[in-house]
């Protein structure tokens, strides 16, 4: 497994508070050794989103990624639900 983050997604965490940047990481090791456990709430999006996946990094924060190639995750933003889905 291939993990790359793109630079919409860099600066966004840039931006979050210390303790959303670790939960993400923590998530990030779950997602690495199973990306659909049921912490993560993997799930396909619709809309503007098609084609696009998300998993919980906690209440209300969602990270968003793209499968690109059979092994690379590509991360493409991060943010609570309302900044993502407007």
């Amino acid at each position: 497994m291939r993990i790359v983050f793109n630079a919409g997604f860099i600066k966004k965490y840039k931006k979050l508070r210390i303790s959303d940047q670790s939960r993400f990481r923590e998530r990030l090791k779950i997602f690495q050794k199973n990306p659909f456990d049921h912490i993560l709430n993997n799930h396909g999006l619709k809309g503007n989103y098609t084609g696009y996946r998300s998993i919980n990094i906690s209440g209300d924060m969602r990270a968003v990624y793209k499968l690109k190639e059979p092994d690379i995750y590509v991360f493409m933003t991060i943010g609570t639900h309302s900044e993502l889905y407007r």
